[in-house]
């Protein structure tokens, strides 16, 4: 069972390019009810898929981590419906590093705005990229999936030439041979 000092994540990759500025950890987190058609991360979705982690073993491996990366990504499924345990895990990692923290949701600016810790939540972030994924608005690049997608730069961190230089993809190989594709833009396997 979740609570306010848990996650259910999905993955935890140490080291991306192509999720953001410099080098960043990206954690997925697993759940999403907004289904967007043409979601990169389908397999995110299903609410009972993923672990359990406690809040503070993410933290401390993100704290492991801070001299080798820029920052943090949040990508789901759908992190706001684990809105108070992301609060504590965001809290936590902007008072104890240096790391920035992207944050990327389908909820519309508006739907954020009424959420319950909201307000607390986006302190931490210094990039939130809000909206829908709608496949007929295809942008891949910038960071941005669809063309109705909101970023919005809530610190001076970051700029829109720092999105821009992100590659759009990236393929990464694993010790144990598996394999992840991630990025903006869905790379397609022939």
């Amino acid at each position: 069972m979740l609570s306010a000092s848990t996650l259910r994540v999905h993955h935890l990759e140490p080291s991306s390019q192509s999720n953001g500025p410099g080098s960043r950890a990206v954690l997925w987190l697993q759940g999403c009810t907004l289904n967007c058609p043409g979601c990169f991360n389908p397999h995110t979705h299903p609410h009972w898929g993923g672990k359990i982690t406690p809040v503070d073993a993410i933290r401390a491996r993100l704290e492991s981590l801070a001299d080798e990366i820029e920052g943090v990504t949040i990508s789901g499924g759908e992190p706001l419906q684990q809105i108070q345990p992301l609060f504590h895990l965001l809290r936590q990692v902007r008072r104890r590093t240096n790391l920035s923290i992207i944050l990327f949701t389908g909820y519309e600016i508006s739907e954020i705005q009424v959420m319950p810790r909201a307000d607390d939540l986006l302190k931490q972030v210094d990039i939130l990229i809000a909206g829908r994924y709608k496949p007929e608005m295809k942008v891949a690049s910038g960071m941005v999936g669809s063309a109705n997608k909101n970023v919005l730069y809530l610190t001076d961190r970051y700029t829109p030439r720092d999105l821009a230089a992100v590659p759009e993809a990236e393929i990464l190989v694993n010790p144990d041979g598996s394999i992840l594709v991630t990025g903006i833009f869905p790379l397609e396997w022939m």
